[in-house]
């Protein structure tokens, strides 16, 4: 199981999600923070859908990266932030629904490197639909706080 390092993680990513003018811009938020793991729910709205009504492919990327990312930021210390390096998403069904869940886990905590994953469902009359699964490593950055 994975420790935090910073008693007050919640708070910390918290101020971060809400800074984050995408995050904003899409209508996204984030309810669950917990220790390397994190949420992001995406209510539908047709500004973010592609030409078939979907929600489109690279918004569900952004709440997976951001998930993830977060997910990866409840274990660092205060002084540390953290950039993705590369992510895998594989979409695996239309991203059709009235909400998207980005449910983001730590796979791997590393000094360096943080292994992550987050899978996106997408949920209908009540429905949960498993429609994108992401693999991603994220780099820590002493130091550096972030704006």
């Amino acid at each position: 199981m994975h420790k935090a390092q910073d008693p007050d993680f919640a708070e910390r990513v918290r101020a971060s999600f809400n800074r984050q003018q995408a995050m904003a811009l899409i209508g996204a938020s984030m309810p669950v923070i917990e220790a390397a793991y994190t949420e992001i729910h995406l209510p539908h709205k047709a500004e973010i859908t592609q030409q078939h009504g979907y929600i489109h492919g690279g918004v569900v990327g952004m709440i997976a990266d951001s998930a993830a990312g977060y997910a990866a930021s409840t274990l660092t210390t205060s002084e540390t932030s953290v950039l993705t390096v590369e992510y895998k998403l594989n979409l695996l069904a239309p991203a059709e629904g009235d909400l998207l869940i980005a449910e983001g886990s730590v796979v791997r905590y590393g000094r360096t490197l943080i292994v992550t994953r987050a899978e996106v469902f997408a949920v209908l009359h009540g429905r949960k639909t498993l429609c994108a699964l992401m693999q991603q490593t994220i780099m820590t950055v002493h130091g550096k706080h972030p704006r």
